[in-house]
C-alpha cells in the first residue's frame, strides 16, 4: 500500500478562460481501483495526463507518487507495422508468453498479435494495448475511456479483466463499468474534486441524498434571509422612532430613551449579521450541484409510414452477409451485433455516404435526415463559425450546448481546444437543432458524460423521435429503443 498524493494542484490550459483545476488536494491508494467521472470538460483526461507528464505539463502544486505511470492509450505512430513489432517497442521488457496471457483474459486470439496493426478492428486495438498495461514494472495505471468504441461482448471481456486487476484509474461514462469495478470515485465537480469508497452507484445515491439535503437546507435559510431582512427593518424603525421620540414631546428622560434606541440598533446590526451568515450558506450550499436542462427536439412528421427499406444489403468487405432493414416512422431502432458487423456501414448506405455491394437501399420521398457519425470530423474555428457552415441557428445551438453542460466561457474558444466530450456534445447539439423526419445516430455518447446521457435519455422519451441508431451503452439502449436489430 502506498499514496499518490496531489497538492494544492492548480493548472490552466493555453488559450483556454480559466482554470481547470485550482488548489486541488486530494490522496490515491495505489492498491484502488478507482473510477474517475466529472461532465465533460471538467478535466479527466487532463488530471490523467498531469499524472504521466506532470514534468512536461506547467502546473503549481505538487504531485507525488512512490510508483510511475502507465498512461492508456498509446499512441502509435506507425499503424502499418506488424502488431507484436509495435507492442515491443511500446514495452521493450515485455515477454511474448505474457502479453499471451492477458490477451487471452481478454479474448484476443494469437493470431491478432501477428497481424498488421492497421487491419485489426478497434476492438482488438483497443483489448491488445490494454493486454500491456498490466504486465510488469510497479505503474500505475491510467484508463482513459477504455471501452469506446467496442461491442457489448468486448465491454464485458474488459469489465471482467479489470475486475481481476487493481491499481488504477478509469476514466468512463459507461454506469456498468464503474459500479462492476471500481471501489473509489473520484468526482470532479464544479468547485471542487471529491474522493469517495465505493462504486458509481454508491456515489450516486449518495450524491443525490446530499443534494437533496442541500437544496432542503438551502431553502430553509432562505426563509430565514427573508425573515431576518424584514426584522432588520422593523428593528432600525423601532429604533429611528424611539430615539426621534426624545424630542418635540415636552420633558423626556432622553437618556434612558437613548439608551433604548442604542438597544434596539444593537439588535438590528446583530439580526443583520446572523442575516449575512445565513445567506453566505446558501451560496456554499449549491455550489457542486449539477442541474442540467432539459433538452428539446423538433422532429417531422412524414406522410409515410415507411421511411427506409432494404433488402439484401451485401458490402464488399461482408460478402455472403445480407442485411434487411425496416424503419416506420415513431420507431426507435437500435443496431446490435459485434465490431464491424456492419452498422455503421447500413447507416451510411442510409445517408448515401456508401453504395453497397450488392441490395437495394429505399428512402421515402422527400425524407429529411440527421445523421451524427462515428467517427469524429476535423473541426476547428468558432461556434459562430461552426453554426454558420452547417446552416443552423445560433441562439439555439448555443442554448443546448449550455444545457448539456458546455460553459459559456468556451463559446469563444477555438473547437479544436474542446475535450472530445465537448466536441461529441457540439454534434449532438448540431442534430436536436436540425429539425428532420429521421434521426441516424451513430454511436453518439462515446465520450459524453453521465449527466448528459440522463438528458438525451430523457428528451427522447418525451419527443420519440424517429431513430436508428448504435450505441453501446446498454443502459440507454434498453431505456430509448422500440427494438432492436442485430447485424
Amino acid at each position: 500500500m502506498a499514496m499518490i498524493a496531489i497538492n494544492n494542484l492548480t493548472f490552466a490550459w493555453e488559450g483556454q478562460a480559466g482554470n481547470v483545476f485550482s488548489n486541488e488536494s486530494f490522496i490515491l491508494d495505489t492498491d484502488w481501483r478507482v473510477g474517475l467521472i466529472g461532465r465533460n470538460g471538467r478535466g479527466k483526461t487532463t488530471l490523467l495526463r498531469l499524472l504521466a507528464e506532470s514534468d512536461s505539463m506547467p502546473h503549481e502544486g505538487t504531485i507525488s507518487s512512490p510508483a510511475g505511470f502507465r498512461y492508456f492509450p498509446f499512441v502509435i505512430n506507425e499503424p502499418s507495422k506488424n502488431t507484436m513489432d509495435i507492442i515491443g517497442e511500446l514495452c521493450p521488457a515485455l515477454e511474448f508468453w505474457e502479453l499471451r496471457r492477458e490477451a487471452n483474459l481478454l479474448g484476443v486470439s494469437e493470431d491478432v498479435l501477428l497481424r498488421p496493426f492497421d487491419t485489426l478492428s478497434p476492438g482488438e486495438r483497443a483489448k491488445t494495448l490494454l493486454a500491456t498495461m498490466f504486465i510488469g514494472g510497479d505503474e500505475f495505471v491510467l484508463l482513459d475511456e477504455p471501452t469506446n468504441h467496442l461491442d457489448n461482448d468486448g465491454k464485458l471481456s474488459v469489465t471482467n479483466y479489470l475486475r481481476s486487476k487493481k491499481g488504477f484509474i478509469v476514466v468512463s461514462h459507461d454506469r456498468g463499468l464503474l459500479d462492476s469495478v471500481c471501489d473509489h470515485i473520484v468526482s470532479i465537480g464544479k468547485s471542487e474534486v471529491e474522493v469517495m469508497a465505493g462504486n458509481y452507484s454508491t456515489w450516486a445515491d449518495e450524491k443525490k441524498r446530499r443534494d437533496r439535503g442541500n437544496v432542503a437546507e438551502n431553502e430553509r435559510l432562505r426563509k430565514d434571509v427573508r425573515r431576518l431582512k424584514e426584522a432588520v427593518r422593523r428593528a432600525a424603525e423601532w429604533s429611528a422612532k424611539v430615539e426621534g421620540s426624545k424630542y418635540g414631546n415636552g420633558p423626556v428622560d432622553r437618556g434612558f430613551i437613548g439608551h433604548r434606541a442604542a438597544k434596539l440598533m444593537k439588535r438590528s446590526k446583530a439580526i443583520e449579521a446572523r442575516q449575512f451568515e445565513a445567506a453566505s450558506k446558501t451560496r456554499g450550499l449549491l455550489k457542486d450541484i449539477d442541474t442540467p436542462g432539459s433538452l428539446k427536439i423538433a422532429p417531422l412528421a412524414h406522410h409515410s409510414d415507411t421511411l427506409v427499406e432494404i433488402r439484401e444489403m451485401e458490402f464488399e468487405y461482408l460478402r455472403g452477409k445480407a442485411i434487411d432493414l425496416l424503419v416506420r416512422k415513431g420507431e426507435r431502432i437500435a443496431l446490435t451485433g459485434g465490431n464491424g458487423s456492419g452498422k455503421s456501414s447500413a447507416l451510411k448506405a442510409i445517408v448515401g455516404e456508401l453504395a453497397p455491394h450488392a441490395g437495394t437501399v429505399k428512402t421515402a420521398s422527400g425524407l429529411v435526415i440527421s445523421y451524427i457519425p462515428q467517427e469524429m470530423p476535423a473541426l476547428s474555428g468558432g461556434v459562430h463559425h461552426f453554426a454558420r457552415e452547417s446552416g443552423i441557428d445560433l441562439t439555439l445551438l448555443l442554448s443546448i450546448m449550455a444545457n448539456l453542460g458546455i460553459p459559456s466561457g468556451e463559446f469563444d474558444t477555438d473547437i479544436s481546444l474542446f475535450s472530445d466530450g465537448q466536441k461529441r456534445k457540439l454534434l449532438l447539439a448540431k442534430s436536436l437543432c436540425e429539425s428532420a423526419h429521421l434521426y441516424l445516430w451513430d454511436e453518439p455518447l462515446n465520450f459524453i458524460d453521465i449527466i448528459s446521457r440522463e438528458q438525451i435519455e430523457d428528451m427522447i422519451l418525451e419527443y420519440a423521435p424517429t431513430m436508428v441508431f448504435v450505441e453501446h451503452d446498454a443502459v440507454f439502449t434498453s431505456k430509448v429503443s422500440t427494438r432492436a436489430i442485430e447485424i
